[in-house]
């Protein structure tokens, strides 16, 4: 079987739109950090989470583990994580079995300044939550400072 070079360079171009195609309903984790947040996030995980899909599902009436690896530019000596669920522009709290970052979430405090860390919990997706979408925000705070925010597109199912 041969191809001539139109043909290889036809395939090559729809290989190329497809690639990009697909990237355009990828999911896309958000910094919403401002200039006081004091640290920066490199990967958010999400269990579960198809990243080639636009938003993470979320299925009722199970756990969805979440683990953001971030570093801090100043050392930290506590850690508390604050979700809420952005709804039609509306912030609505979720509460969190465990909110303390440095119990039971794979680290430790304090937290050196510029060291990468991995924080990892568990959140509950409660039977009763409407069956939504929404964008989860995700803060780790020390203090009154942000260590990170970031928010993941989801829907809840």
């Amino acid at each position: 079987m041969s191809y001539s070079l139109s043909t290889v360079g036809w395939l090559g171009v729809a290989l190329l739109l497809s690639v990009a195609l697909a990237g355009l309903h990828a999911v896309e984790f958000e910094n919403c950090g401002d200039e006081n947040t004091i640290g920066n996030f490199s990967l958010v995980e999400v269990s579960k989470c198809e990243l080639d899909k636009p938003a993470c599902v979320l299925r009722r009436n199970t756990n969805a583990t979440i683990a953001i690896t971030f570093t801090s530019d100043e050392e930290v000596t506590e850690l508390k994580a604050i979700v809420h669920g952005i709804i039609l522009g509306m912030e609505v709290p979720f509460k969190l079995p465990n909110d303390d970052g440095c119990v039971d979430s794979g680290l430790e405090c304090p937290l050196a300044g510029g060291t990468e860390y991995r924080y990892s919990t568990t959140l509950p997706v409660l039977k009763q939550y409407p069956k939504v979408s929404v964008e989860v925000k995700w803060e780790l705070k020390a203090g009154d400072k942000d260590v990170v925010c970031v928010k993941i597109p989801a829907k809840i199912q």
